[in-house]
């Protein structure tokens, strides 16, 4: 196989992971509005169109940074997040800022080490921007967790927002690789095994002791589900839903969903991950009903 029979497979991998991420992403920022609650409850889509949130948008910076450079390079990466901001499509108000300043000039270096008093970000937005880099990374998903760690850092630098961008990425690796069959232990497992230790790996035992229990809702109740909007509150259940419905969008989603919290961002994560597998991906009529991705985003894409 030559290196451009690589290229091409990755790009599809993770072309893919990104079509299950927006969609996770748009339909589930339906359900912050009330009135389509009773629609959730019974498992019932709201009206189309869904627009796709920030969540899409920096995984499309992602995913272009890969397609170009085949690696992230921090500079050219924040450079797309900046230059591709739109405010309206629900960035915190750290992000909003740090993404304003370098635009008009700001080192991010020091504007994304100096949020929350010099503590760094460990919000979930390193997470929920980075499974269509774990399956680019199928075939090395070491090389996928260290890719996501520098991914992190241009706007989350604590240790457990870098953390869980790592872990999201390693399952999706392990998803995407064609070479081998994951289950919902392997999975956790493998991914347990890659990263480092921290409360996110500590959500993740939980979530690894969870997977017998079938209601999303008590699992939520245990380890978040991004309530918190913190990548220890979000990437552990939305690994243990991963886990628990691969190979199944829909169930993937509406469990997902159902448990509330961070809806847009777990089931961008979830879906990311699950559609990593082509038996994962998201039905055509949930496609059709997603916002097109934007125009720069990589060819190919939509």
């Amino acid at each position: 196989m030559t290196a451009d029979h690589r290229d091409a497979a990755r790009c599809e991998r993770a072309l893919a992971s990104l079509r299950g991420l927006s969609v996770g992403d748009a339909l589930g920022s339906q359900f912050f509005v009330p009135a389509h609650y009773p629609a959730l409850k019974r498992r019932e889509l709201p009206p189309s169109p869904w627009q796709w949130t920030d969540d899409t948008e920096m995984a499309c910076s992602v995913l272009a940074e890969l397609t170009i450079h085949g690696r992230i390079d921090q500079d050219t990466l924040v450079r797309s997040f900046a230059d591709h901001h739109d405010f309206d499509r629900g960035y915190g108000p750290a992000v909003n800022r740090l993404l304003r300043l370098i635009r008009e000039g700001g080192d991010w270096r020091e504007l994304s080490s100096a949020l929350f008093n010099g503590q760094g970000s460990w919000g979930n937005g390193a997470a929920m921007r980075i499974a269509p880099l774990g399956a680019w990374y199928a075939d090395d998903p070491e090389q996928a967790t260290h890719q996501a760690e520098i991914s992190a850092y241009v706007t989350h630098q604590h240790r457990e927002a870098v953390v869980g961008a790592m872990a999201v990425a390693a399952a999706a690796a392990l998803v995407a690789d064609p070479s081998r069959a994951v289950g919902p232990e392997e999975l956790l497992d493998g991914v347990l095994a890659l990263i480092p230790r921290s409360a996110v790996q500590a959500g993740l035992r939980r979530a690894r002791d969870m997977l017998d229990y079938a209601d999303s809702g008590t699992v939520a109740a245990v380890l978040g589900c991004g309530r918190r909007t913190s990548a220890h509150d979000t990437v552990p259940f939305t690994l243990w839903a991963a886990a628990r419905h691969l190979g199944d969008y829909e169930k993937a989603f509406w469990a997902t969903a159902q448990a509330g919290g961070d809806v847009d961002t777990t089931c961008a994560i979830v879906g990311g991950i699950v559609a990593s597998d082509p038996a994962g991906a998201p039905p055509r009529a949930w496609l059709d009903g997603t916002e097109a991705l934007p125009a720069w985003a990589p060819v190919g894409v939509g």
